[in-house]
């Protein structure tokens, strides 16, 4: 069964299996960079919020031998989650005040997207733009959002402004940065189950900085665990891994990674969702690194996910972010 075929089976199916006027309709979305993806939209009276389901995840699953009725199940378990998930009074984003809370960004390529940044608020930042969207919910099987466009703004009578205000409060709470090595990272990839848990460098700065008020001993101070020397790149994003590379535009992120590396760094974008960091002392040449970024990004990184081919550089000295030294 190819593609197009399978997702066919599958709206007939669904719209057999729902009952309460509920309708299950295909839908195609353009996402970050142009990319298009069919997905499942569930629409169910009395409510103006219709959760899409993608379908690529699914049709892969029926190409490995799973059974299309067990997929459609699993699609129908989805959408039951996403509905007893869904915070109460979700369905009045009319109201800004409503949803204010719950507003958050994230960074998109300019020149990938331009043709999308027509539709939405967005303020550039260096070869990106800063989007926004609502964070509906966070579940197992992944975070319910909603893209805001300047449609939205009009129904709330707010400017880009203000929803910029209102993300700023919330990513920190909502979204906060997490710093990790690189060596970490890998480890938890290799061994999902491990006891051992990622140390989240930027909380451990804090902490040690507090440590530092209280005029601890040098004995005590010895106790702080460091990391190992050979751990010198390090991967930045939020703690969902969702939209993280947002995170070099928090408040003194940027700041307080660079004083846990103790020197200037660069910022590779690895995806829309992290970014890594190497110190000045260990990095190559900017070409070099960049194209290592754009080798990545065509073969390791999924098109929906490419954040940029650039490799930034941050300056303790001067605190600011560039897109070369």
């Amino acid at each position: 069964m190819q593609y197009q075929e399978f997702v066919c089976a599958v709206e007939k199916k669904m719209n057999k299996k729902m009952e309460g006027g509920m309708k299950a309709s295909l839908h195609k979305t353009v996402k970050n960079n142009g990319t298009e993806r069919t997905g499942l939209m569930i629409e169910t009276p009395g409510k103006n919020i219709f959760p899409t389901i993608y379908l690529e995840e699914f049709y892969e699953r029926f190409q490995k031998g799973e059974m299309i009725d067990a997929v459609i199940d699993d699609i129908l378990e989805c959408y039951q989650d996403a509905e007893s998930e869904t915070p109460t009074g979700v369905y009045m984003l009319e109201h800004f005040e409503q949803i204010r809370e719950k507003i958050v960004f994230k960074l998109i390529n300019t020149k990938q997207n331009e043709k999308q940044l027509r539709e939405l608020p967005n303020l550039p930042f260096l070869d990106l733009s800063i989007v926004f969207y609502v964070l509906l919910n966070v579940r197992d099987r992944g975070t319910a959002t909603m893209l805001i466009k300047n449609e939205h703004l009009r129904m709330w009578n707010v400017g880009k402004t203000d929803i910029y205000e209102a993300a700023g409060e919330n990513m920190i709470r909502l979204l906060p940065a997490e710093l990790y090595t690189v060596k970490q990272t890998v480890e938890e990839i290799m061994h999902p189950s491990g006891q051992k848990k990622r140390q989240n460098l930027l909380k451990e700065k804090e902490e040690n900085q507090v440590l530092d008020e209280q005029k601890i001993s040098v004995e005590e101070e010895q106790q702080i665990p460091v990391e190992e020397e050979q751990d010198f790149m390090y991967v930045l994003s939020n703690h969902l891994r969702s939209f993280g590379a947002a995170c070099i535009l928090y408040p003194h992120v940027l700041e307080m990674v660079g004083d846990v590396i103790g020197e200037d760094f660069y910022v590779l974008p690895s995806s829309v969702h992290e970014v890594i960091v190497v110190p000045e002392s260990y990095s190559m040449e900017q070409g070099e690194m960049e194209a290592m970024v754009t080798e990545i990004n065509e073969t390791q990184v999924a098109a929906e996910e490419v954040l940029s081919n650039h490799a930034y550089f941050y300056e303790r000295k001067t605190g600011k972010l560039a897109l070369s030294k």
